[in-house]
């Protein structure tokens, strides 16, 4: 895996992130957690359509669901129709139970034209460590 200064500090970022929602949110028994990067390319003639679609849908994810504990974009610095999401669910239910919700779908619905590409990829933290509290 080839890593250029913009992926690498987008790896930090979400480090740093995933580190303090892990040590402030997420019960450190638990391990059901779903952890999961979106890394999406937006057709850059709707890209301020979609950020904001994007916003809304998130701001309601995390204040109407109580099992999405933390939902983060963000776009390349040099390719702004680059984007990566990080999320993290409380379970697999909680997952589920999201994509199901009508703020969900109505982004699905809104943003279907808009996205060239969407690669989901699980992912399992190793170890987090941060100065964030």
């Amino acid at each position: 895996m080839k890593f250029n200064k913009n992926s690498l500090s987008s790896f930090v970022l979400f480090t740093l992130i995933i580190s303090f929602v892990l040590e402030n949110r997420i019960s450190a028994q638990n391990n059901k957690q779903i952890v999961r990067i979106a890394k999406l390319v937006i057709d850059s003639a709707q890209l301020e359509k979609y950020k904001a679609a994007l916003k809304e849908q998130m701001e309601t994810a995390i204040s109407a669901e109580p099992g999405v504990l933390l939902y983060n974009a963000v776009y390349e610095k040099n390719n702004q129709t680059h984007i990566t999401i990080l999320e993290v669910y409380a379970s697999d239910s909680a997952y589920m139970a999201h994509r199901q919700t009508p703020h969900f779908s109505k982004y699905k619905a809104a943003t279907k034209d808009m996205v060239k590409s969407l690669e989901l990829i699980d992912v399992v933290p190793i170890g987090l460590v941060s100065k964030l509290k």
